[in-house]
């Protein structure tokens, strides 16, 4: 797992810019990701990476295709002290797991940290160091079914209700 560093305030537009966001293929829009910002990133990013990122990443435009292209990136998980609210709920609607994490702890993660999510914390695997971090167990499911709507296509209520949803 590779680590990728942004800084505060990312927006949508540094992800998917509107002139190359006119369609609606997923591998394209992997393509495109950060292709202004950080060309290397769409070459050099695998399945299973993370970003890194200061305060209020996505904000922006409601470009829900910004999620969309780092869902099929690959990337496991964006970890930021906080989000854009649109870019949150385009995530939660697409599976994509995000994070909320102490901003001194997330300046001590490097290139090549190995970060382990359990149970509202995130572990340094490098350090040993850990923090406290916002990850609902919902979230994780919502990534594994691949978004909400694929979530309640293969979810009953009572199956819900189970799980303590």
């Amino acid at each position: 797992m590779r680590v990728w560093k942004f800084g505060n305030s990312v927006n949508t537009d540094l992800i998917t810019p509107g002139r190359y966001n006119i369609t609606t293929d997923r591998g394209e829009l992997a393509r495109i990701a950060f292709i202004e910002h950080r060309p290397e990133f769409s070459r050099e990013v695998r399945p299973g990476d993370i970003i890194v990122a200061g305060r209020n990443f996505g904000c922006g435009s409601s470009r829900e295709t910004a999620v969309t292209a780092l869902s099929e990136c690959g990337i496991a998980a964006i970890i930021a002290p906080s989000f854009a609210r649109i870019f949150y709920r385009n995530a939660i609607n697409n599976g994509l797991v995000l994070v909320v994490a102490d901003e001194k702890f997330l300046s001590s993660i490097g290139e090549s940290h190995q970060l382990k999510l359990e149970g509202g914390e995130i572990l340094n695997l490098t350090t040993g160091e850990s923090s406290h971090a916002g990850v609902s167990r919902m979230l994780l499911l919502l990534k594994e079914h691949g978004g909400i709507l694929s979530f309640l296509k293969n979810h009953k209520i009572e199956e819900l209700e189970q799980l303590g949803l």
